[in-house]
C-alpha cells in the first residue's frame, strides 16, 4: 500500500486498511474521532524530538476522564523519561531498544494502595481489597485509562507502542518505580514521534464476523484461515518473516517458557500484596 491511509483518510479507506476488504454495503457515518482510531498503528521507531508541552498533561486528563469502575480511579501512572532509567526498564522488559530510543515511557499501575490508605487515614477495614475483584477492577480501571490516553496521543500526532513485557520482572520494576505494596505494572507505553524513516502500517484485525455476536456468542472460527492467508501478506510486505496467526498466537500460548516470566505473574502479585482471595 504507497499511500498509507491516516487519520484525516476516509472510513471506508481506514476500513479497507484495517480489514482488507471492502467496508459492508451502504455508507458508513463519517466521524473524526472514530477515524483517528481506526488509523491506530504500533509504531517501534521514534524520532529524537520530544513530546510536546502540554501533551502528556492532556493525554492524562483524557485518561482520567475514562469511565471507572465504582469510582475507584484504581490506577496510577509513572512518566519515565530520563533516559538511563528508560535504558534500564528496557532490559527488564525484554530488551526492546525502542524503549529506550522514545523519548516517554508511561508505566501503568493497577493501585489499591491509595484505597488502602484513604481507609487506614479514617481508621476503617480494608478487606475486600484482598480479594480478586478488586484486582480485576484495578486491572480494568488501568486499561480504561490507558487506552484514553493512547487515542490522546494519537490525536496530537505522535505514535505509540503498548509494551506488555514490563510483567516479565514485576518487582525489579517495582523497585525501579518505587511501587509501594498493592501495586503493580500492568502495561508500558511508549509514546513520541514516529521516524519517518521506519513507517508502519495499519495491521488487519480479524474479520468482525469472528468477534461480533449478536444475541448469542456464534463461533466464527471458520473465518480464521483467510485472516491467517491476510496475516501472512502483511507480514510479508513489511519485510517480516511469512507467518500466519495462528502460528503466532499458538507460539505465545504453547506453554509456560512462552510468557518469558510471566508465569510466575500470581506469586508475584500475592508478593505485591495482592492476595487475590
Amino acid at each position: 500500500m504507497t499511500d498509507a491511509p491516516t487519520s484525516s483518510s476516509s472510513l471506508a479507506d481506514l476500513w479497507k486498511a484495517r480489514y482488507r476488504q471492502p467496508p459492508p454495503d451502504g455508507a458508513l457515518p463519517e466521524n473524526v474521532v472514530v477515524r483517528s482510531l481506526m488509523a491506530h498503528r504500533s509504531v517501534r521507531s521514534f524520532s529524537t524530538a520530544p513530546v510536546p508541552q502540554g501533551v502528556l498533561e492532556s493525554a492524562i486528563a483524557a485518561a482520567q476522564s475514562a469511565s471507572s469502575s465504582c469510582n475507584f480511579q484504581a490506577w496510577s501512572v509513572v512518566a519515565v523519561t530520563d533516559p538511563q532509567r528508560r535504558a534500564r526498564l528496557a532490559r527488564l522488559a525484554g530488551d526492546q531498544a525502542f524503549i529506550a530510543q522514545a523519548p516517554l515511557f508511561l508505566v501503568w499501575v493497577a493501585d489499591l494502595s491509595r484505597l488502602e490508605h484513604v481507609a487506614e487515614a479514617q481508621a476503617q477495614p480494608h478487606v475486600a481489597l484482598d480479594y480478586l475483584e478488586s484486582f480485576v477492577m484495578a486491572v480494568a480501571d488501568t486499561s480504561f485509562a490507558a487506552q484514553n490516553a493512547a487515542a490522546a496521543f494519537e490525536s496530537f500526532g505522535l505514535g505509540i507502542v503498548y509494551v506488555g513485557a514490563v510483567r516479565n520482572h514485576p518487582s525489579e520494576i517495582a523497585s525501579e518505580l518505587g511501587l509501594p505494596p498493592r501495586t503493580v505494572a500492568v502495561f508500558g507505553m511508549c509514546v513520541g514521534h514516529p521516524d519517518r524513516r521506519h513507517p508502519t502500517a495499519i495491521k488487519p484485525r480479524l474479520p468482525q464476523s469472528v468477534v461480533l455476536h449478536h444475541e448469542k456468542y456464534a463461533g466464527g472460527e471458520e473465518e480464521i484461515p483467510a485472516y491467517d492467508a491476510c496475516m501472512t501478506r502483511f507480514r510479508t510486505d513489511q519485510g517480516l518473516s511469512a507467518q500466519d496467526w495462528s502460528t503466532s498466537v499458538i507460539g505465545r500460548v504453547r506453554d509456560a517458557a512462552a510468557l518469558h516470566g510471566r508465569d510466575r505473574l500470581r506469586m508475584e502479585l500475592v508478593r505485591r500484596g495482592f492476595e487475590l482471595r
